[in-house]
């Protein structure tokens, strides 16, 4: 189960009265807002993402020092992990197998990671609706709902701190209102003491444990050879990566190259997964639900193996496997 892991911008105006239709100014900059305090704010708290049935806890610890931001993620459930952030570096300590496991990710955020891109057309495919107050975690809380225009994406209920605006409690929704998964904090300490320095020199404490390094690559999906005949509404390419993946042959040692192009409205998010087919592997094309709001779809092409992985309805999922293509 994926644990929802991120100068200010004011909010322009208030919002807006129960009903109305929010002006693009105002989604995006109330947006922002949410997600710059996620970024700037410093505090601590325990958080729980519930999906399917199954429930998964973590305490967090985060710090921003100017524009280095710094976080710690310890997992309370499920293997234990924890999970140290500065910046884009991350290292992700397992303490039953001593490894620790070196990346870099891009990211506009940390937690709650509801804003995906600093995209300005989120108001041509969301309406945001203020609902009422609520309290969460003991805060005082605005609750809005962004209602998708179209059927190619999920709603999302927000709650957000009324003085701050970080995110206290987030709901995915499916298009009759169900919620499909919800991350809330249980506990949370705005401006709490949270020490940087030793924050970094536990990201740094990786004696006894073996270290595996797992970047990805940027490219472009032109240079590996592929295209979309036809993008899907709203959706914008935001990255094309390669990352090593060893292959299953036994002990010929080789390794090959998967591509993974990732999509975003602002809001939601899908990647494109392609590697060579490979039978041992790859048998089963079509829609798969991994729980909560996250659907697969794969297909094969010729000699490749397309999965479409995202928080997205499966028709969504289907016009990006289908729109790939091979650029001759």
């Amino acid at each position: 189960m994926r644990l929802i892991v991120a100068g200010v911008l004011a909010l322009v105006g208030s919002l807006l009265p129960l009903g109305a239709v929010a002006e693009e100014p105002s989604i995006n900059a109330w947006l922002m807002r949410l997600h710059e305090a996620s970024r700037h704010r410093t505090y601590t708290g325990t958080f729980v993402v519930s999906a399917a049935g199954q429930m998964t806890s973590a305490r967090i610890w985060h710090v921003c020092d100017g524009e280095q931001q710094v976080e710690r993620v310890e997992s309370l459930s499920g293997t234990p992990r924890a999970t140290f952030r500065r910046n884009d570096e991350v290292v992700t300590f397992f303490p039953e197998s001593k490894v620790a496991v070196a990346e870099s990710r891009e990211s506009l955020g940390l937690f709650p990671n509801l804003l995906k891109s600093n995209t300005a057309g989120i108001a041509e495919h969301y309406l945001m609706k203020p609902v009422g107050s609520e309290r969460i975690a003991g805060l005082d809380a605005e609750v809005v709902q962004l209602v998708p225009k179209d059927a190619l994406r999920y709603g999302y209920r927000v709650w957000s701190e009324k003085r701050s605006g970080l995110v206290v409690q987030l709901q995915t929704l499916d298009p009759e209102g169900k919620v499909l998964e919800q991350a809330a904090f249980s506990e949370l300490q705005l401006d709490a003491p949270v020490n940087k320095a030793k924050l970094t020199q536990m990201m740094a404490a990786t004696e006894g444990y073996r270290v595996e390094r797992r970047d990805l690559q940027k490219t472009t999906a032109k240079a590996q050879g592929w295209d979309m005949a036809k993008s899907v509404p709203g959706f914008k390419p935001m990255g094309c990566y390669t990352r090593p993946v060893a292959l299953l042959a036994g002990a010929t040692g080789r390794t090959e190259q998967t591509m993974q192009w990732m999509f975003s409205d602002g809001l939601a998010t899908v990647s494109l997964f392609v590697e060579a087919f490979d039978a041992r592997r790859h048998s089963r094309e079509g829609a798969t639900e991994l729980g909560g709001a996250t659907r697969t779809h794969t297909r094969r092409l010729e000699a490749w193996w397309i999965t479409a992985v995202g928080e997205a309805p499966a028709p969504t999922l289907a016009l990006f496997v289908q729109g790939l293509e091979r650029k001759k």
